[in-house]
């Protein structure tokens, strides 16, 4: 231990290694001080990875790592280093794999023993104090493995041999196959028909995660002539609705919650991801473009408003994540999952008046009552109970209806009722807040704020989109090499960006450039993703490593071939680079996206479910997207967003969109497309061309002559 009880990880900057810097384990961060006092003393590894803002996280540090005992055990028999899973997310994914193999599950905190020489032995995910509820305690596996070390070594380090290789056969390079086609649109439509929920959404039971890659698929699934389109179409929505009702969603302060205990959508895991705010948003807004629909207009605004005044760093850049746990008030000793975010009536009646018309109309309309609104089965140890955790339980016509007031009286009441909480909510202890600066996850933030304001309009989106894009290129980019960092927290972090940093990152900027129109976004795309094919590259099947063996201290190379919360690298670098072909003209390009394309083609074939983002790529590919040209004429500025209206207003994920506005727009492009060379504005009118594989329909220079298809 260092002064005052501190040990290593007081020298860090990641929040969750700062949160454990004072425990009485001799933690270590990962790294070759970690490693070479492994091997000087002869003891294994315990590896611990988590992040700040997880639950079960915090419940075994305080069971198990805050404990004089435990700790003095640690201490004794293993080295123990400690790992922020959003900090290196290749160590997560590494372990992870291993645990996932071997166990059936996975999950954080993970725990995992380790050789010397970093090969996995044993592993598991959270162990309590002693044994309970069928789960081995954390002392009791110590000690074992403790015991099997002194007596078993040899026998251990070949296990930890097989098992390395077994995981390095199965987790590498996998050879190229065919270009997917058609058939994996009608697997993927089966698959996740016959896993949707129909009365609440979602493609599960309990727990039920929002998976926006899985909608992204279906609303482009929606647009086909055939006649399951509709069903398609219907399946997404209603998760939208669903999840937007749902306690999932936060009424008050807007944005959603990491996923549902219950198969309703309403009690939440209470933690806050930036990278689900991005994803939604993009889902809500997708889902306004083809329904219409009001409340998914306002769904997407409050993600935003969330995003900005919780998660929005003062330089610039995004926050990663609020905690779900919180002080119920500033005198308490403990923190409660929930507190910040839920209400008692006796807190409602507080807040609003006993017996008050405005208590009536908001419990009616959010499905509060006295006694709590929290299911048994949805609080099986009794953290929630006499909670309320808000969700829309009743529109405002069948309030108005109930209490026999006008409808627009509800909704004034419900609006205001709303604000006097938010101003109550705001007197809390907040819960903690994970103030790391994420690369990739500022990438999915600031596709999702350029696409908000390419459908919605509001300025203010882009004006966050390029702050956050200008702070990433001032703070985590390395200028002679272009390289990106993975994270900033009170400074650059030292760790390299990861194959998530490029690919999320570079559709971002993608989706700022047409946005903006700005060249500088486009240019920027182009380094990047030639860094990514020098960094990441799989060059016998033609995808990208998350992980690879080449790196330092890595035992594994992995090619991630699941969508999950995050999307794999490899899904959005495919329709990444289909964008840059279409969008620049050149073939090397979409060459690229075919072969990352065909590298996953196993999947694609026989379970598209696992991928939908790279079958959202496959869609782009197969489509014959239309790449719209605009030549700015003289107008330009005052037809721009007549234009763009037009274009945006509409679902119409298969296209890209350029705009030639001076001679280095029309020297760039024209440099891999000669054809636009040719393209200019009309009798001095901004002329648009619609194009596929740049032969262009007769140009227009009128909105209403506008068509796309």
């Amino acid at each position: 231990m260092g002064e005052a009880g501190t040990n290593a990880l007081i020298a860090e900057k990641s929040p969750y290694l700062l949160q454990h810097a004072h425990n009485p384990v001799d933690w270590l961060p990962w790294g070759e001080e970690a490693f070479r006092k492994a091997r000087d003393e002869d003891k294994p590894i315990f590896l611990s990875v988590g992040y700040s803002t997880c639950h079960w996280c915090h419940v075994m540090e305080k069971e198990s790592f805050e404990s004089e005992e435990i700790a003095a055990l640690m201490n004794r028999h293993f080295v123990n280093v400690k790992v922020d899973r959003e900090e290196r997310p290749d160590v997560d994914l590494t372990y992870m794999t291993f645990v996932q193999a071997t166990t059936g599950q996975g999950g954080w905190p993970m725990s995992v023993w380790l050789t010397p020489d970093l090969k996995p032995m044993m592993g598991g995910t959270y162990f309590p104090p002693e044994d309970r509820q069928g789960r081995v305690g954390f002392p009791r596996v110590l000690e074992r493995i403790a015991e099997l070390w002194e007596t078993e070594k040899e026998e251990l380090l070949r296990q930890g041999d097989k098992i390395t290789g077994m995981l390095r056969e199965a987790t590498g390079s996998r050879s190229a196959g065919e270009t997917p086609g058609e058939a994996v649109f009608n697997a993927a439509r089966t698959q996740l028909s016959s896993s949707f929920e129909t009365e609440h959404g979602g493609f599960s039971r309990a727990p039920k995660f929002p998976r926006p890659v899985a909608l992204n698929l279906l609303f482009r699934l929606s647009t086909a002539a055939d006649s399951e389109a509709a069903r398609c179409k219907e399946m997404a929505l209603t998760t939208l609705r669903e999840m937007g009702k749902g306690g999932m969603h936060d009424h008050l302060g807007g944005g959603f919650h990491r996923y549902s205990v219950d198969r309703y959508w309403h009690v939440p895991h209470f933690e806050k991801m930036l990278y689900d705010q991005a994803q939604l948003a993009v889902s809500y807004l997708e889902g306004f473009q083809i329904a219409g629909e009001e409340d998914f207009r306002g769904i997407a605004e409050g993600i935003f408003e969330y995003v900005r005044r919780d998660l929005t760093a003062p330089e610039g850049g995004f926050y990663s994540a609020e905690d779900a746990d919180s002080l119920a008030h500033a005198d308490a000793g403990e923190k409660i999952e929930g507190a910040f975010f839920t209400w008692t009536w006796k807190q409602l009646e507080e807040a609003l008046g006993v017996g008050t018309s405005e208590c009536k109309v908001f419990a009616s309309a959010y499905g509060a009552t006295p006694q709590g609104n929290v299911r048994p089965e949805s609080d099986p140890i009794g953290e929630l109970r006499g909670a309320n955790v808000l969700f829309r339980d009743k529109r405002d016509g069948e309030v108005s209806a109930e209490l026999g007031l006008g409808e627009r009286e509800v909704a004034e009441t419900l609006a205001r009722v709303r604000e006097r909480l938010r101003e109550v909510q705001a007197e809390r202890p907040r819960p903690h807040l994970d103030d790391k600066i994420i690369t990739a996850w500022n990438g999915l933030m600031i596709s999702a704020l350029a696409k908000g304001y390419q459908v919605l309009g509001e300025e203010s989106y882009l004006k966050e989109a390029l702050r956050a894009a200008e702070f990433i290129h001032g703070n985590l980019r390395d200028a002679s090499s272009g390289e990106l960092l993975r994270s900033y927290r009170e400074g650059p972090g030292k760790v390299p960006g990861f194959a998530s940093d490029y690919a999320f990152l570079v559709q971002g900027l993608l989706d700022l450039y047409e946005a903006t129109f700005e060249l500088r976004w486009m240019r920027w795309a182009l380094e990047l993703q030639e860094v990514m094919e020098s960094r990441f590259l799989d060059g016998e099947g033609g995808g990208y490593f998350s992980v690879s063996e080449s790196s330092e201290n890595s035992i594994l190379s992995i090619v991630e071939d699941h969508d999950g919360a995050e999307p794999a690298p490899g899904s959005v670098a495919a329709l990444n680079l289909l964008r840059l072909a279409a969008m620049t003209g050149s073939p090397r390009w979409g060459d690229r996206g075919g072969a990352v394309l065909r590298s996953a083609s196993r999947v694609l074939d026989s379970a598209p479910v696992a991928m939908p983002q790279m079958a959202v790529a496959l869609d782009f590919s197969l489509s014959g997207a239309a790449q719209i040209v605009i030549a700015a004429g003289d107008n330009w500025n005052a037809v721009r967003g007549d234009f763009v209206r037009a274009i945006y207003g509409k679902f119409r994920p298969r296209k890209t969109v350029i705009v030639l506005d001076g001679e280095e727009d029309r020297a760039f492009f024209a440099r891999e497309a000669p054809a636009v060379s040719e393209m200019g504005p009309i009798e001095g009118k901004s002329g648009v061309y619609v194009c596929r594989d740049f032969t262009c329909q007769r140009p227009v220079t009128e909105v209403g002559e506008l068509v796309i298809g």
